[in-house]
């Protein structure tokens, strides 16, 4: 019988425990910074390919 009241006892508590719910969110909330910063970046970064490409065309032969 002692038995059965603490795991009712620790399943009420495990129910109306809310921090599992906060970190999930906060991973989520976490992956989808990530996501925009990779995206972000990559965009960035073909910008900059692009731009030493078209400096690395106008400069005479020979220079480098």
């Amino acid at each position: 019988m002692a038995g059965a009241m603490q795991l009712r006892k620790l399943g009420t508590r495990f129910r109306n425990d809310e921090s599992a719910v906060s970190a999930t969110e906060y991973a989520i909330l976490l992956a989808l910074i990530v996501l925009v910063c990779m995206a972000t970046i990559q965009g960035i970064g073909s910008r900059v390919i692009n731009l030493y490409g078209a400096i690395d065309g106008s400069l005479p032969e020979g220079m480098f």
